[in-house]
This record gives C-alpha cells, structure tokens and sequence, in this order.
C-alpha cells in the first residue's frame, strides 16, 4: 500500500469523529494565523530595524499583496486538489519560516521574509474554511464557522499573551517571540498531520451531486467555474460590506498594541494584556452568537445588531482616545465589549455568506472563501498603506474615526443579502446543534450520504 499523508474518509463520519475533525481544522486556522501575527513586537522591530511606521506598513503591504493572490488560487485549488493534500505541507513549511525570521536585520530582509511566508501561508489557510464547510451542516454552520474564527482571532489572543508573559523574560526581544511560534507551530502541524482527514473524492462528489439535486441543479457535469460566481449581486455585497466592516477588526490586529502605545503611553506588555481582553471576549462570542443563530436560523439581524453595538462602543473609544490618562481597566472593559459586539456580528455573517455562495453552487465554497481571503488581504494592503499616513497627518483618533464610517457602510450592504431579517424558515428543532445534525446541507436527505463512524 501506497504511503500517503493524507487519510480519505468514505464515509461521513459522526458524532465525536466529526467534532474531531472539525477541531484539527480550527487547530489548522489557528497555527496559520498565528504564524503571521506580528502586532505585539511591532515597535520593537521598528526600533532594531530602525524603520518608521510608514515603512512597516508598505513592507507589510507588499506581503498582504502577495497572500490576497495566494488566497484567492488556494481557494480554488483547494477544491481541485484537496484539502488536506494542501494543508499539511504548508503548515510544517511556514512553522520552519517562523525560524528563519530571527535571521532578519534590516528591512529589506523583512521584505523578502514576510513575502515569503504570506505566499505559502494564503494557500494554506485558504484549506481551512472549506474544510469546515465539508463537516458542518447548515443548522450548525455559524456555531462551525465561529469556532474556526477561533484561528484569526485565537491568534492574536495568543500572540498578545504570549508577547506580555514572556518579552520581559527575554529583554524585549522580539526574535524571541518568532521562536516560540516556530515550537507551537512546529508540533501543533505534527498533531494536526496525525489527526485530521478529508472527504474522499467519491463521498466529495455523492454530497454534491445531492446538494445540486435539493437545489435544483441537477447537472453536475457542467464544470464549477469562479466567474460563475461573479454577475451575482448577494457575492459583490458579501464581499465589499465586510471590507468596509474589517477596517477596524485589521486596524486592532496588525496596529492594536502599536496604537494604545502611543495613544496611551503604554509598554508594549501593557499593550499586549490590553488587546488580550478583546480577544479573548470576541473567541467567546463568536461561539455563543453563531450558536444562537444557528438554533433560530437567523444571520442577517446578528450581523446588523452586532454591528451596530460596535459602533457605539467606538464612539466611546473615539472619546478616550482624547485622554492619555485613562486607565488601563478602562480601556481593557472598552475593549472587551467591543470584542463581544464584533463576535455577535461576524461568525453569523459568515455562515450567511457561505450559505448565499452555497445556493449558487456547493461545488465553489473553497473558491468563495478564497475569494474571501483575497478581499481580507485588499482591505489588509489599504489599513497597512492608508492608516500610517493619516496617524501621521493628524493621530490614530482620527483613523479610528475612519473604521468607524466603514463600519456603518456594512448596514448598506447587508440590505443586499440573502436571508430572514427575523422569521427564519426551516427552524430546526429545539436541540439540534451543530453536534446532532450529520448530513453537509440541512436539505439534503440523509439516506443518499452514506454515513459511518470508522
């Protein structure tokens, strides 16, 4: 028998398998964000390389240039090839890059390094979201995609917490925290190797082929195609709305610590501890909010009312910001709040996106959300080019200002998708979540699956 990294599932697995599975992919998202967190040393970097922020942000650009085109080919090629047969080589090749970031001294060398790891890490990551797709039923799809926001967002917890426990330790050396994620990152890709799965091809083609038939597209022949996705409405909306609304979420992960810095004086462990209370508010959140919404089968008024929550917490923010004296209790309770509003909005949104790019055709999820990942990775470029320039023309007030017009620009756009405002159709029974449901799609008859537990 042929060695293969890659374990084939013929059967769709059940109960404790999947949640399983379902873990390593969460795992899977959380390592290759990780692997590209570098908020908490970023004023350490801009002192040893001797950079100004406007020199950071254009090199970061650069880098999120290069992963919006990785994440846009991995999305599609994911569904050509495979998830896993993707996934698990890139993830130990981009832990050992981790690595090689400590021979970094001087900005040119960050270029070349941070380019590098963005390429492979945007075709990695692009594996993940559909991987939970393949496993998560609609009923329990925004509790699914909660959890796999867990990876972005876990990932700046970790990084925040990790950078106040241990740069003291280590003098404010920032090499030392690409150290520690090349050892978590090295061994979590060994577990995930060990332990994750994907659908086979033939059980792959069975789910679809029924996905096609309960929508009413029954010719699975005709080859799935990304340009099928783009004269609809519902994806253009999708896509710019939660650009505008990822203005601020990205302007807290790659500049949080570096803006209360120097807003608010703060060391960059002071700064790292202050951004942990909103992440680890919104890891919560998003598991609560995507789980209601999957009980009632409601996305679009979460999104909005999460939304808009996030907006009046801004406001605060805005206000404090003309304080260089509030105390750091009150900015991590600020920043707790706003984390639990923002996880309301966005793992329910994202099943509502998956479901509006599903109803077009199941067979393009990995080429959706790659699309998804080259729209973060845009909306990434213009924070990191755009944010520098205006902190400097006036302060990082004034740019929280501008993520707060963005935001309000989402409400526009969800106007356009598709879904119940507050009468959901089809509502599961009471009890079932993502844990109870076993078929990829809430329509799709069970007995054409074939399902097992092996």
């Amino acid at each position: 028998m042929k060695f293969s990294y890659v374990r084939e599932l013929d059967d769709y697995p059940l109960g404790g398998r999947r949640m399983k599975i379902l873990t390593m992919a969460v795992l899977a998202s959380l390592i290759c964000s990780y692997e590209g967190v570098i908020a908490p040393i970023v004023t350490l970097l801009l002192h040893d390389l001797n950079m100004d922020l406007a020199t950071y942000g254009s090199i970061s650009a650069a880098a999120a240039i290069v992963g919006a085109f990785a994440g846009l080919y991995g999305g599609h090629l994911t569904d050509k090839v495979g998830r896993v047969k993707l996934l698990v080589p890139l993830m130990l090749l981009t832990s050992l890059l981790c690595f090689a970031m400590t021979l970094v001294h001087s900005p040119t060398q960050l270029l070349y390094a941070r380019i590098i790891m963005a390429f492979i890490d945007g075709i990695a990551i692009a594996s993940t979201a559909p991987l939970v797709r393949d496993f998560s039923p609609r009923m329990g799809r925004a509790q699914a995609f909660g959890f796999w926001t867990w990876g972005p967002v876990g990932a700046n917890f970790i990084a925040a917490a990790i950078a106040a426990a241990t740069l003291p330790l280590f003098n404010d050396s920032w090499r030392s925290q690409f150290i520690i994620m090349g050892c978590i990152s090295f061994v979590a890709s060994i577990a995930i190797a060990l332990n994750i799965a994907e659908l086979s091809p033939t059980l792959r083609a069975t789910i679809l082929k029924t996905e096609l038939q309960a929508m009413g597209k029954a010719d699975e022949t005709t080859p799935a195609r990304f340009r099928d996705l783009l004269p609809h409405k519902v994806i253009w909306a999708h896509c710019v709305g939660i650009a505008f609304w990822l203005v601020l979420y990205l302007t807290l992960t790659v500049y949080g610590q570096t803006m209360l810095e120097q807003t608010f004086d703060r060391t960059p462990a002071e700064a790292s501890q202050i951004m942990m209370a909103f992440w680890i508010v919104d890891l919560g959140t998003v598991i609560l909010f995507g789980r209601w919404s999957d009980k009632i089968q409601l996305r679009r008024i979460f999104s909005i009312v999460g939304t808009v929550v996030s907006l009046v917490l801004l406001t605060f923010l805005i206000v404090l910001m003309g304080d260089a004296n509030t105390s750091n209790l009150t900015l991590m309770v600020t920043g707790a709040l706003l984390g639990s509003a923002m996880g309301a909005a966005y793992s329910p949104w994202m099943a509502n996106y998956s479901e509006n790019a599903e109803d077009i055709d199941p067979r393009l999820q990995g080429t959706a959300f790659g699309l998804f990942s080259f729209v973060i990775k845009v909306i990434l470029v213009a924070v990191l080019i755009v944010a520098p320039l205006v902190v400097a023309a006036a302060n990082w007030q004034a740019w929280i200002i501008v993520t707060a017009v963005c935001m309000a620009l989402f409400g526009i756009a969800s106007v356009f998708f598709k879904g119940p405002w507050f009468n959901a159709k089809n509502q599961p029974p009471t009890g079932d979540t993502v844990e109870d449901v076993a078929v990829p799609v809430a329509e799709i008859p069970v007995e054409e699956i074939p399902v097992g537990t092996r």
